[in-house]
């Protein structure tokens, strides 16, 4: 029913050292004490986390000291974390709260907040999330507590007095130990929050994250509020409009970043993957050149490119841009993004020895999966896969679409049909997918399912310049045409499909048939005949050709056809059709419109059949063929 593109997964954040896409502050979780007695902060000064990390680990096996140990493992976090060894940087985290319970900072639980966001254990996360804001009330709440004793209150007042000059009132001179302890409960929050103010930040854009991800609107909207004009809220901000597929409006904050902040060369990258998520292909690669110049080793951003050439282009040349990377090193099957982009590349292959691993990781790898099932038959493990995913993207709504739609015809249910029509209309109907290639084949297949087949016309004639050697699309528009009786056009569609397995199916055989037959092609329509085996699909297709030949005036295979039938089966009705196909054949002769050929093979179907009208049928024929001087 609609054509499967297949879903390209883009990099959640380009080459290190600049700000992060969608981050709450990567670059914040940082230890408060650095090392300089060893390599270490050259290590990080180069983004070299793998060897500052050997660094660390050897730092631990010799080191004695409590606090050194502490640190080390505040740094062994941040650097997992930055590899992208989340399960890693969590243990070292966890490993402080299990062993040094009052050495570290409560900031560590945040740390393991964001370790836990990224390995998607979302309520995990919501839990830790919970624990850090407890942590944080009760070191506030432990301050306030030193800071209002009644020593404290007595020290405030008395250095108010004295502070006071003769013309100047002391703020707490007339003031009860109540109010005094409020106003510095006041002073204390004050400050607290601002020492806080980095964590704080960090925290909210965590929180905005983690409402995306559970769908928590009111929490969206509450924390979307609590954004600031900086750089990283701003970047937060936009990675939720582009994970909700507002590429626009994250376009519109990045080029201001970038017009802000030129020397930060990554938000190039951002702004090609939201050109490249708009369909401009071409001006993603141009953006893009600009970050490669500068890293042309950038896996990210040559992945980037790979994706923007199979949309242009093709497959092959996606790989050969992929093969920079193999050319400078890097080892292909060590990257699980570039491996299942390779799948994509490939045209699913080795999908089942990659995918099925990458589903719980890359949120694209289970619609690739879905879409190679589709295309290998496999419906009810499409199905399987999909069941319980809440759509939350056109490409998610596409496939729940194509695979309810693929149900619905295989098992005959109306509800599956119906369920793939709604999907189909929501995306095709939405004011963001309304005038692009899919939401447009959307509506296409909203109404292809409606049957309202004037409707599907409209809808892929207005994308039918872009789809030429689409095999799903011709295929599609050629049943659509055929449907409302444009059988030359429709012929013209359905000879444009390449896919030799779709040019098998009876659907494609029978719908083909009866264009040649409309467009006057009969001999096309009985070859399509003789090709097949003997099977009930040859038998139905038989049937059609006798019909629909008879109907159109095309009587000697209309003849052919039905003496076929009444040899499978002896049906009177058969021998009806033969019958007065003859006669059709021999009033064409008559009338000037056939050759005597046709009349000589047409005759040679009835003249050994019993039937008692046969012959008074061939004498009247031989009688005029004798008058007009035809031999037969």
């Amino acid at each position: 029913i609609f054509s499967r593109s297949a879903t390209m997964k883009m990099s959640r954040a380009p080459k290190m050292g600049t700000k992060m896409l969608g981050s709450w502050g990567k670059g914040e979780i940082s230890p408060k004490k650095e090392e300089k007695k060893d390599k270490l902060p050259e290590f990080l000064k180069a983004r070299d986390y793998t060897g500052a990390l050997a660094t660390l680990e050897f730092k631990r096996k010799t080191s004695v000291d409590p606090e050194e140990e502490v640190t080390t493992l505040l740094w062994i976090g941040y650097c997992a974390f930055h590899l992208g060894q989340y399960q890693r940087a969590f243990d070292a985290y966890q490993n402080l709260v299990n062993h040094y319970a009052d050495k570290y900072p409560n900031e560590v639980l945040l740390y393991q907040a964001a370790c836990l966001f990224y390995l998607q254990m979302y309520k995990p996360c919501e839990t830790a999330m919970n624990a850090y804001t407890n942590a944080e009330a009760k070191t506030l709440e432990n301050r306030i507590t030193k800071a209002t004793t009644d020593e404290a209150v007595a020290e405030r007042r008395h250095k108010d007095r004295s502070a006071s000059s003769m013309l100047m009132k002391s703020k707490t001179s007339n003031s009860s130990d109540t109010e005094i302890r409020a106003m510095i409960s006041k002073e204390e929050t004050d400050a607290f929050k601002s020492s806080r103010s980095k964590e704080s930040s960090m925290r909210n854009r965590l929180l905005f994250h983690l409402a995306h991800k559970m769908d928590d609107q009111e929490k969206l909207m509450m924390r979307h509020q609590e954004l600031s004009d900086t750089q990283e809220d701003q970047l937060c901000l936009a990675a939720i409009h582009y994970l909700r597929s507002h590429f626009q409006e994250a376009t519109d904050i990045y080029k201001r970043l970038l017009l802000e902040n030129r020397d930060d060369l990554a938000l190039n990258v951002f702004v090609a993957m939201c050109y490249y998520k708009l369909d401009y292909y071409d001006v993603s690669l141009e953006i893009l050149a600009v970050y490669l110049q500068a890293h042309p080793d950038s896996a990210v951003a040559v992945n980037l490119k790979a994706c923007n050439h199979f949309r242009l282009y093709n497959g092959r040349a996606a790989e050969a841009e992929l093969k920079v990377l193999t050319d400078q090193g890097h080892d292909l099957n060590t990257n699980d993004l570039v491996r299942h982009n390779m799948v994509v590349f490939s045209q699913g292959e080795g999908a089942l020895k990659v995918l099925p691993n990458l589903v719980d990781f890359i949120p694209e790898a289970r619609l690739n999966l879905v879409i190679y099932y589709l295309r290998h038959n496999a419906v009810n493990e499409a199905f399987d896969l999909l069941k319980d995913l809440e759509p939350s993207t056109p490409q998610e709504y596409i496939l729940k679409g194509v695979v309810n739609a693929s149900v619905g015809q295989e098992m005959g249910s109306r509800e599956h049909i119906k369920t793939a029509q709604q999907f189909f209309q929501l995306v095709g109907a939405s004011a963001s997918e309304c005038d692009t290639i899919p939401g447009r084949q959307c509506m296409a297949s909203c109404f292809f399912l409606l049957k309202q087949f004037e409707d599907v016309s409209i809808y892929l004639n207005s994308v039918k310049a872009y789809m030429y050697n689409d095999d799903d699309f011709n295929w599609n528009h050629g049943l659509c045409l055929a449907s409302n009786g444009d059988f030359k056009q429709a012929e013209e569609a359905l000879l444009l499909v390449q896919s030799e397995k779709y040019k098998s199916e009876y659907c494609y055989v029978s719908w083909l048939a009866r264009c040649y037959i409309a467009n006057g092609l009969p001999r096309n329509a009985w070859e399509l005949y003789t090709k097949m085996d003997t099977s009930n699909e040859s038998f139905n297709l038989v049937q059609l050709i006798a019909n629909d030949c008879y109907r159109m005036g095309h009587f000697l295979y209309a003849a052919k056809a039905f003496d076929v039938l009444e040899r499978l089966d002896p049906d009177p009705e058969y021998w009806e059709g033969k019958r007065g196909a003859v006669v059709g054949v021999f009033q064409k002769v008559v009338a000037g419109k056939a050759h005597s050929d046709e009349l000589r093979e047409a005759l040679a179907m009835v003249r050994n059949a019993s039937n008692p009208q046969v012959e008074y049928m061939v004498r009247v024929i031989r009688k005029w063929c004798a008058e007009n001087d035809i031999k037969l």
